[in-house]
């Protein structure tokens, strides 16, 4: 019997290694975009009226993926809100800067710039557009 007992617990031993070593896998650093595989839509995305982002604000789109920004009246910068750590979907703007719930990373509205690790890379960009009085994001149709 206690040979049994010795294989279950190398046996539980080495599938509980495998679990810990994909966890640090998802935590990777050297990733470009984590566990995004699609980081900004592939199809035109409708967001809203361009009046729900005031000039110098940030919105965020979470079921879009997308964060828009407007520096001036008419203009607008998105980005993707999936952190470029682990892919987790940012959560909230605050002082200007996107936050990732999952890792801390934080990142600037304006210019998707990396601010707080761990991402160190920035948030792809989004095309954006307003078109018959819509924020319209990603690629035309």
């Amino acid at each position: 019997m206690s040979g049994q007992s010795t294989r279950r617990t190398v046996l539980k031993g080495a599938a509980l290694a495998g679990a810990a070593g994909l966890g640090v896998a998802a935590c990777s650093t050297d990733s470009n975009l984590g566990h995004a595989q699609n980081p900004v839509p592939t199809a035109p995305v409708e967001l809203g009226a361009p009046s729900e982002v005031p000039v110098g604000t940030a919105k965020l789109f979470r079921e879009q993926r997308v964060l828009v920004h407007c520096p001036a009246e008419g203009q607008y910068k998105a980005f993707s809100a999936q952190c470029t750590h682990a892919g987790c979907l940012l959560d909230k703007i605050e002082k200007n800067e996107g936050n990732c719930p999952c890792h801390g990373s934080r990142f600037d509205v304006a210019t998707g710039k990396a601010l707080q690790g761990p991402a160190t890379v920035p948030l792809p960009e989004v095309p954006v557009r307003v078109e018959n009085g819509k924020l319209i994001a990603g690629p035309k149709a």
